[in-house]
C-alpha cells in the first residue's frame, strides 16, 4: 500500500511538472499552484488615518501559511510551518525567529563578512514579543514543533515593523492549516503631547512618552501588552491599554473575513498530548489529600515543597502504571502534574489562600542592603522571599557608551545609550548545574524589561557611562522586577541623581473557566508578588515598574485570552504592591547620595590652545595614548581647544593633570609682539621652504620659498641657506585657523633698518 502510495505522489508531481513546462512554453509564466504574475488576494485594514495590507498566495507557497503585510513602504513577510509528527513535551514547541535584513533598508552588513550574521539584541527581543502573542492560542497538547519565521523584504525608516509582523503572523496562521485559535491584531500606541496615537511613526515617537504594544483577541481580550513610559500616570496607562484594544478588534475582523474566503482548513491533529480522564480520576483519588497537605503547608520552601509534590508522584505512580499497562509513562506523569495543578489552583480560588500562607495582596518578607563592598562604585542587595539580586553600578568614560549598528538602527535599533542593564541568571540561583553563556533569550528579555523601568528616571546629561548589572543569588519568582528594586537602590548608592527611587512588581492570575470553552472565564483570583510556582501553575504574569507617581514599563506572559477588566485590575494591585515596595526600600536609601563616593571616576574639561594641540596630541596621539597607558586616563576630543578627561579615580585624574600641565609648559613660549623682528635658526631644509625655530622649545615652522627673498626662488638652495644658520625674520601673528606662525624674510628685504630681537641669548645683527 505504501508503495502504490508513493508511486502515485511521484506520478502526480511528474504531472503537475509537465504542465508548467507546456504552458511555459506556451509563453505563459506560471507554476503548479497557478500564474505568479497574478494579484495575490489582499485585504485592507484602517487603522485610524493609516491602511495596513495583508496578502497571501504569491510567496512562500510551501509554507503552511504565509502572509506579506504592508504599512506605508514598510513590509514584511511572515511564514508558519508545522511538522505533522509530534514530539512529547510539556510545552508547545513553539519558535519564532525574526530577522532583519539589511537589504531590506537599502544598505549592506557592516561587520567584516558583510552578510548577516548571529541573531542581535533587537531581533531575539522582538521575537519574543511575537512569541507572548501568538502562543495563548494554541491547544492545549498541542506538542507539534511549529515555527514561524519573520523576514523584513523593506523598511521605510518610517513605520517600525515590528507591530507589523505580528500582524502578519497573525495573518499567517490563520490562513495555514496550522489548528490555531486566533486571528490576533496588534498596535503600537504612543503619547504625544497627551494625545494618544494609534501606530505612530518613528518621528512621532521621538516626542512620545509612552511606547505600548497591545496584542488582542476576540471579545475584547487581551494577549498580549509591552509597555515602557516616561513615568505616566497610571490612569493614563490604562486608558492606552484600551484604546489599543478597541483598535485591534478592527484587524480581528477583517483577518476572520480574509481567513474564511483564503485560508486553508484547519488540520485536526494526530492526537493532542492530554491525559485521558479515567486516568486523572484514578490519580485523584489517591493523591488529592495529599498534594492538598502539601500546597497548604506554609512552612515550605521552594526546595522542599517541590521535592514534596515529586515525593506524592513517586509514591503513587507505580500503582498507577499497574492499572494503565498501555497508557505511555508521559502522560501518566501529565496525569499526576494534572492534578496537581487543579489541587493548587482551587486553593486559591476557593480559600483565598496561597501555598506558603501569604493573602492574594500580601507581599513576600522583604530586605535591603546598600553599599555593600568598598571599591564599587554603587552596590545593593534585594531579597524578596527566597528571590535575591545582587545589584553592581560601574562608571565608566561616554566613549563607553553602547553604539549600534547603523543598519539595525533604520529598522528600530538603538542609536547610542549610556546606561545599560545587564541581567545574569546562574543555574545556582535555582539549585541547578548548567553551563554559563554569555546571556541567553531569557537572560536577554528579563534584562531588557529591567532597563526600560529604570531609564526614565535615569539623567540623560549624566556625565558617565552606566553600566548596571543584576545578578539573581536565588530565585523564586519575579526576579526581572527585584532586578528593578535592587538597581535602583545601587544607583541611589552610587549618587546617581536619578529623578525618584523605582519599584517593581509581579501579578499573577488563577481562573476558573468553560470547560467547553477555556477562553471564557468565570471566577478569577488575582495575587501580588507572584512566587515562582504560581507563575508555573497560574495563567498570567503581569510585571509592572515605575515610581510612587506613575508607571515607567509593563510586560504580560499570558496562558489564554485575558478581558480588559482583569488587566485593569492587575494594573492597580500591582500600583498598590509597587507603593508598598517603595516604602520598605526607603527605609535602606530615601534618595540618592549627595556625592560620589571616593573612588568614583572624575570627568575634568582641559583647554588647549589651537597652536599647542599638535604638541599635547604628539604624533598619531602618542601622548595621549601614553598618558592613557600611564595613568588610566582616558582623552577624547570634544572641539578644536577642549578635550574631556576620564580618571577612573581622582588620584589618577591628578597624576594625568600634573602630567598635561609638564608637557604644556615645556612647549611655553615668550610674548612675541606682531611686526617685531626676530633671529630664527634653520633646522631643516626642504625644497619648498626651510623649517625654522625662533627659540630651543619651539615646534618648528614652515618660512616657505615665497616668503625668503623677494626674488621668485624654486629651492632655498639658491641663496645659499643651510641647517645651523641663521637668519632674520619678521612677526606677522598667527594663523587664525591652524595656530601655525606667520613668518617672512621677504618682508625685511626693504632698505629700511630695523632692531633686531634674539630671543636665544645672542646678539643679532642687521638683515
Amino acid at each position: 500500500m505504501g508503495k502504490i502510495l508513493h508511486i502515485s505522489t511521484f506520478l502526480l508531481a511528474r504531472w503537475r511538472w509537465r504542465r508548467m513546462e507546456h504552458l511555459m512554453r506556451r509563453g505563459k509564466k506560471t507554476s503548479p499552484w497557478g500564474n505568479v504574475a497574478d494579484a495575490a488576494p489582499s485585504v485592507d485594514i484602517e487603522i485610524q488615518d493609516r491602511a495596513m495590507t495583508i496578502s497571501s498566495g504569491k510567496l512562500a507557497r510551501f509554507a503552511d501559511g504565509c502572509a506579506v503585510a504592508e504599512i506605508g513602504n514598510t513590509s514584511v513577510m511572515v511564514t508558519a510551518v508545522s511538522k505533522s509528527k509530534a514530539s512529547a513535551g510539556n510545552f508547545v514547541p513553539l519558535t519564532v525567529d525574526y530577522r532583519q535584513k539589511a537589504a531590506a533598508a537599502g544598505r549592506i552588513p557592516t561587520n567584516h563578512l558583510r552578510r548577516e550574521t548571529g541573531q542581535s539584541d533587537v531581533e531575539i527581543l522582538t521575537g519574543r514579543m511575537i512569541d507572548r502573542s501568538i502562543r495563548p492560542l494554541f491547544p492545549k497538547g498541542y506538542f507539534y514543533e511549529t515555527q514561524v519565521m519573520c523576514n523584513l523584504l523593506a523598511v521605510d525608516g518610517v513605520n517600525d515593523p515590528d507591530v507589523v509582523c505580528i500582524n502578519a503572523a497573525s495573518a499567517a496562521l490563520s490562513l495555514s492549516d496550522i489548528p490555531w485559535t486566533g486571528p490576533i491584531g496588534a498596535v503600537r500606541v504612543g503619547l504625544v503631547d497627551e494625545e494618544l496615537v494609534i501606530n505612530p511613526t518613528r518621528h512621532e515617537m521621538k516626542n512620545s512618552r509612552l511606547n505600548m504594544i497591545v496584542a488582542g483577541a476576540r471579545k475584547s481580550s487581551i494577549v498580549m501588552i509591552e509597555a515602557s513610559a516616561d513615568n505616566i500616570l497610571q490612569t493614563d496607562f490604562i486608558k492606552a491599554i484600551r484604546a489599543g484594544l478597541r483598535e485591534t478588534q478592527g484587524i480581528i475582523q477583517q483577518l476572520e473575513k480574509f481567513a474564511k474566503q483564503h485560508g486553508k482548513e484547519k488540520r485536526v491533529p494526530g492526537r493532542l498530548f492530554v491525559p485521558r480522564d479515567d486516568i486523572i480520576a484514578v490519580v485523584r483519588s489517591h493523591t488529592v489529600s495529599e498534594y492538598y497537605e502539601v500546597f497548604t503547608d506554609g512552612t515550605h520552601d521552594k526546595i522542599s515543597r517541590d521535592r514534596a509534590a515529586m515525593g506524592v508522584r513517586d509514591k503513587h505512580l507505580n500503582t498507577v502504571l499497574e492499572q494503565f499497562p498501555e497508557e505511555e509513562p508521559f502522560l501518566i506523569h501529565e496525569a499526576f502534574n494534572t492534578v496537581a495543578k487543579d489541587v493548587f489552583r482551587n486553593i486559591i480560588l476557593e480559600e483565598d489562600r496561597r501555598c506558603d500562607g501569604r493573602g492574594l495582596r500580601d507581599l513576600r518578607d522583604i530586605t535591603c542592603e546598600v553599599d555593600l563592598y568598598g571599591p564599587l562604585h554603587g552596590s545593593a542587595l534585594f531579597q524578596r522571599g527566597q528571590t535575591q539580586c545582587l545589584c553592581t553600578v560601574t562608571f565608566d568614560s561616554i566613549e563607553s557608551a553602547f553604539r549600534g549598528n547603523p543598519v539595525a538602527e533604520l529598522m528600530g535599533g538603538v542609536k547610542e545609550k549610556n546606561f545599560m542593564l545587564h541581567y545574569e541568571f546562574p543555574p545556582y540561583a535555582t539549585n541547578e548545574t548548567g553551563r554559563l553563556s554569555g546571556g541567553n533569550r531569557r537572560e536577554l528579555g528579563h534584562g531588557a524589561l529591567a532597563e526600560k523601568a529604570l531609564i526614565p528616571v535615569v539623567p540623560q546629561d549624566f556625565p558617565f557611562t552606566i553600566r548596571l548589572t543584576s545578578e539573581v543569588l536565588e530565585s523564586n519568582g519575579s526576579s526581572s522586577m527585584a532586578s528593578v528594586c535592587g538597581g535602583s537602590l545601587a544607583l541611589m548608592d552610587a549618587g546617581v541623581p536619578i529623578s525618584s527611587p523605582t519599584a517593581g512588581v509581579a501579578v499573577g492570575l488563577v481562573t476558573k473557566t468553560l470547560p467547553e470553552d477555556p477562553s471564557n472565564i468565570t471566577d478569577y483570583r488575582l495575587l501580588t508578588d507572584l512566587l515562582g510556582i504560581e507563575d508555573y501553575l497560574g495563567d498570567m504574569d503581569l510585571k509592572m515598574a515605575g515610581t510612587k507617581k506613575g508607571v515607567t514599563a509593563l510586560q504580560t506572559d499570558l496562558k489564554l485570552p485575558v478581558p480588559m477588566k482583569i488587566i485593569a485590575e492587575a494594573v492597580q494591585q500591582a500600583q498598590a504592591g509597587k507603593s508598598e515596595i517603595l516604602g520598605i526600600m526607603a527605609a535602606a536609601l530615601n534618595k540618592p547620595r549627595g556625592k560620589r563616593k571616593e573612588n568614583s571616576p572624575v570627568v575634568e574639561k582641559l583647554e588647549v590652545p589651537p597652536n599647542r594641540r599638535s604638541r599635547f596630541v604628539g604624533p598619531g596621539g602618542y601622548n595621549i595614548k601614553k598618558l592613557r597607558a600611564d595613568t588610566g586616563v582616558t582623552i577624547s576630543t570634544i572641539d578644536e581647544t577642549h578635550f574631556s578627561l576620564f580618571a577612573p579615580t581622582p588620584a589618577a585624574m591628578e597624576e594625568a593633570k600634573e602630567r598635561i600641565e609638564e608637557l604644556l609648559k615645556a612647549d611655553s613660549e615668550p610674548q612675541l609682539e606682531f611686526g617685531a623682528i626676530y633671529t630664527a635658526t634653520i633646522v631643516e631644509v626642504r625644497e619648498f621652504g626651510v623649517m625654522v625655530t625662533l627659540y630651543p622649545t619651539m615646534q618648528p615652522t614652515l618660512l616657505h620659498n615665497s616668503q625668503l627673498d623677494q626674488r621668485k626662488i624654486s629651492h632655498p638652495s639658491a641663496l645659499n641657506l643651510e641647517i645651523g644658520q641663521e637668519i632674520s625674520v619678521k612677526f606677522f601673528g598667527r594663523d587664525p585657523v591652524s595656530g601655525q606662525m606667520r613668518l617672512s624674510r621677504k618682508a625685511l628685504m626693504a632698505p629700511a633698518a630695523s632692531v633686531i630681537k634674539n630671543l636665544t641669548g645672542q646678539q643679532g645683527g642687521d638683515v
